[in-house]
């Protein structure tokens, strides 16, 4: 199947030939002709799957040219992200004679204010874009598609009070499609929210070969001993994406590795916008291959051959987990997932891991570790060991 099977203009189909995209992915297979066809969408679809053009193609091919009126508006939960949607569907925009503009915070006001103004089509994070709305920047009273693209973060994140007031001023006879890696519990109730008669498309993570990613469990003996293991890691080189719990222990984790001539970057919430797509480009560039980040960064972060993921401060649950490995092993590479697992800590990854699937593989690695449990009474149970002998 190719794109124009799909329905697509000569313009976008000539764009994305020239970037040597030819065949749709999955995704792109299910949704484009119902997009292209005015439906409301409800998408379940993995982080990396190709979701992007999956909207962005529709949205091209269904806005006309008006430098008077905003006509699409795409939602996003993270500057990274909303930047990385812009980058892709600049081309195919552009071959419409499509302006495209980012919005989102940490950046000066005036030239995206200005960008703003004359786009077509806005993708935006949603405190920013509710900044310039109070200013009368820009209306969402033309807006005719609206995207929310991983609505399951922007809930993970606090948004929903800010995208339900955004929401709330864009017209009722829009078109809505709702991009999310769940579509179930509270996710699934706003999206019902904001769709109406939906046609719903589920990709499953599981559609990803298992040989794909190599789940890897290590443990450790104290804390001070991760920076080792990690060492030793990055040692054996390519593209590697590290997380840490805290943005403090981000910068500190760089300062340690470079202290052993291990060149890294940090990326995390306190860091300038233009410090976090610098720290980015080095990163996809292949002038440093050590990316050290925290889960706020996890979503933001779209680079295709990422070899290595490490989770040098355990994931805080199955889904921080998943968004996590999920940055490697995309676009059909293969990648490995590394967990560094304390003692106190082997338990709960335990659970995780069978939650996964990954239950063979823990064991494997860690053995009988995080089978035992400590006695709900210690002194009791030494006070009887005492009487019996």
């Amino acid at each position: 199947m190719s794109f124009a099977d799909l329905g697509i203009s000569s313009p976008v189909v000539g764009a994305l030939a020239k970037r040597d995209i030819t065949q749709p992915f999955p995704v792109q297979q299910m949704v484009i002709r119902d997009a292209l066809a005015g439906h409301d969408l409800l998408v379940q679809s993995p982080t990396g799957s190709g979701k992007t053009l999956a909207f962005g193609i529709p949205i091209v091919d269904r806005v006309e040219p008006d430098p008077k009126r905003l006509s699409a508006l795409v939602l996003a939960p993270t500057r990274e992200l909303a930047s990385q949607i812009v980058d892709e569907l600049q081309s195919v925009a552009k071959a419409r004679r499509l302006r495209i503009a980012a919005v989102y915070g940490g950046v000066g006001f005036g030239p995206q204010s200005a960008a703003a103004r004359r786009a077509d089509i806005v993708v935006a994070t949603p405190g920013r874009l509710e900044d310039l709305l109070g200013r009368g920047i820009i209306s969402l009273k033309d807006v005719r598609i609206l995207v929310l693209d991983e609505a399951d973060r922007m809930l993970d994140m606090g948004f929903k009070p800010a995208v339900d007031r955004i929401v709330s001023q864009t017209p009722a006879e829009r078109q809505t499609l709702f991009f999310s890696a769940t579509l179930e519990g509270a996710t699934g109730k706003l999206a019902t929210a904001y769709t109406r008669k939906a046609r719903r498309h589920t990709q499953a993570a599981a559609e990803r070969k298992e040989a794909d990613i190599e789940h890897r469990f290590v443990h450790v003996d104290s804390q001070s001993a991760k920076i080792d293991h990690l060492a030793e890691h990055l040692r054996d080189g390519g593209r590697t994406l590290v997380f840490v719990r805290t943005k403090r222990g981000a910068d500190r984790l760089v300062k340690r590795l470079r202290s052993r001539e291990l060149e890294a970057v940090a990326m995390h919430g306190d860091k300038s916008q233009g410090q976090r797509e610098r720290a980015l480009a080095r990163f996809e560039r292949g002038d440093v291959h050590t990316l050290v980040a925290t889960d706020v960064a996890a979503r933001g972060i779209d680079v295709a051959d990422i070899a290595h993921v490490i989770n040098f401060d355990a994931p805080g649950d199955r889904d921080a987990y998943v968004h996590r490995i999920g940055r490697t092993g995309r676009a059909g590479r293969n990648g490995t997932g590394t967990s560094f697992v304390l003692a106190d800590q082997a338990a709960e990854m335990r659970h995780i891991a069978g939650g996964l699937g990954l239950a063979s593989e823990f064991d494997r690695s860690l053995g009988h570790i995080g089978r035992e449990h400590p006695p709900a009474n210690p002194q009791r149970r030494r006070r009887r060991r005492r009487r019996v002998t």
